[in-house]
């Protein structure tokens, strides 16, 4: 009796339909743990650029030094230095044109960092749509694998002029593997979306606080440049 309702026996000897409910599960769950830790060595590799950039930053280097060295590991570059980039850029390039409002260069820089801002939050989100769609879905795919082997149990135990529980437990328990495999798959894709979602929003929200302090330098350094003008 044991052996015959070990998981493998109970996996070989279910249904068609179920056995694919179940083989595509798993290949979720395996796609599903690979997105996950690509995505942890990921935000691990961000927080990581951005903590050494957000020093360097502060360490008292000039801004044309960071911009010039921002320019040269574009391809390495984290998120905030890809920010800070793209706001200098913009800042210079309307200096070049000879605009002197500070409003103007200001909003040009700020403008420039927010589109930046919003691509990097885009590419840090990459794959959490699909961890949130396994967590939501699996359970579900599960569920209807269990109800087709349940019924397919039952229509088989039709046939029988006497039923017993030995002759209806491996059909029920066959089906019930299809639902302990989706939760399997939907499980850790729930935790993981929600650490991730976290994680992403410390993120933003350190991005955000990068885009308004830098701001406010630029600003200062306008307002020394107007008043030395004078």
């Amino acid at each position: 009796m044991n052996q015959d309702l070990s998981i493998i026996q109970l996996v070989l000897n279910a249904s068609w339909v179920v056995q694919l409910v179940m083989l595509l599960l798993v290949a979720v769950s395996i796609t599903s743990w690979a997105a996950i830790f690509r995505k942890l060595f990921a935000l691990q590799r961000v927080k990581s650029l951005n903590e050494d950039f957000e020093r360097e930053f502060w360490s008292g280097t000039s801004l044309n030094d960071l911009f010039s060295a921002a320019a040269q590991n574009a391809k390495i570059s984290g998120p905030m230095e890809r920010i800070f980039a793209s706001g200098m850029r913009e800042y210079q390039k309307l200096r070049e044109r000879r605009i002197a409002d500070a409003g103007t260069l200001l909003d040009g820089a700020r403008r420039a960092m927010r589109a930046s801002y919003q691509r990097e939050l885009d590419a840090v989100e990459t794959n959490l749509s699909f961890l949130a769609s396994v967590g939501s879905v699996s359970p579900y795919v599960g569920l209807f694998g269990t109800v087709w082997g349940i019924m397919h149990a039952f229509i088989g135990l039709g046939a029988l002029q006497q039923v017993t529980l030995a002759t209806v437990a491996p059909g029920i328990a066959e089906a019930l593997v299809a639902t302990a495999i989706g939760l399997f798959a939907a499980i850790p894709a729930v935790v993981a979306f929600n650490r991730f979602a976290r994680d992403i929003d410390r993120v933003a929200i350190k991005l955000e606080t990068f885009i308004e302090e830098f701001s406010n330098i630029l600003q200062r350094n306008l307002g020394a440049q107007s008043a030395s003008g004078h």
